[in-house]
């Protein structure tokens, strides 16, 4: 139980450090945001917490390929952002990525995998 409250705190504290540093520096923020933290974060500690190598391979491979519908948001949140106000931006962006989540998992079943 420890461990886990360990987790939890240092995890939280990376969160609101990085949010911190975007505050103050936009370029920083963006960098560090960008950096794959919370991937390598989460399989050290599955790692630590003796999870099978293949189960921390295929998490890895998911991750891959749950980003790569993710990256349009990033260019259109500071395009929609000035238009229509923050909350609806961030909705549509919901949306889009949703779809663009949809889409890939319709793609990758004709290779035989399924994201959902």
């Amino acid at each position: 139980m420890g461990f886990y409250i360990f987790k939890l705190i240092f995890t939280a504290s990376l969160i609101v450090c990085i949010s911190e540093i975007a505050k103050l520096s936009d370029k920083l923020g963006g960098l560090i945001a960008a950096l794959p933290l919370t991937t390598l974060l989460v399989i050290s500690w599955m790692y630590i917490d003796g999870v099978p190598d293949k189960k921390i391979s295929n998490h890895m491979i998911y991750t891959f390929f749950f980003v790569i519908p993710t990256l349009p948001m990033f260019l259109f949140f500071p395009f929609l952002l000035k238009k229509i106000g923050f909350l609806l931006t961030v909705g549509l962006c919901i949306v889009l990525t949703s779809l663009l989540l949809t889409v890939m998992n319709q793609v990758l079943k004709r290779f035989d995998m399924v994201l959902f």
